[in-house]
């Protein structure tokens, strides 16, 4: 992820940020270069995709699904099975690194784009998107089927 206002926005005690995703960690649900609605302080459960401090390198913020209330914080893990950098490498994150909720992700408006009614209510329809919660069973199942699938 990168930063901008988004440390500024939680420590003025604002409700919502802007994040940007880098990488690849949560695809299929965030893509690189998504924007991110950030609901500081929003109510965290298993399923939930948040932002956290990385807790082996605080100043680098990322994005991952909330799996489990686990002895020392929540067991986080990114959408891709397949990239590294999550509670399998770092362990359980304490609860103070999980700044907020991710409720939305759009993609940006391309520069340069005409932007008439039509366009804009084409992004509209197009980029904007919430970020559903999942279940924590579901995202292991999903990671486990894919794991039984990769081995054979």
């Amino acid at each position: 992820m990168s930063g901008s206002g988004r440390e500024r926005a939680a420590e003025a005690g604002a409700p919502f940020g802007i994040a940007e995703v880098t990488g690849v960690s949560m695809v299929p649900t965030l893509l690189h270069g998504d924007r991110l609605l950030v609901h500081y302080g929003g109510r965290l459960r298993p399923g939930s995709v948040a932002v956290l401090r990385h807790p082996l390198q605080q100043d680098l913020l990322v994005v991952k699904r909330l799996i489990e209330r686990r002895d020392g914080g929540w067991w986080v893990l990114g959408d891709n099975p397949d990239a590294e950098g999550d509670s399998r490498v770092f362990g359980a994150v304490p609860p103070e690194l999980v700044l907020g909720r991710v409720r939305a992700r759009y993609r940006p408006v391309t520069p340069g784009r005409q932007r008439s009614a039509g366009v804009v209510l084409s992004w509209l329809f197009s980029a904007v998107r919430p970020v559903r919660s999942r279940s924590a069973w579901s995202v292991w199942s999903v990671r486990s089927a894919s794991r039984r699938l990769r081995a054979r």
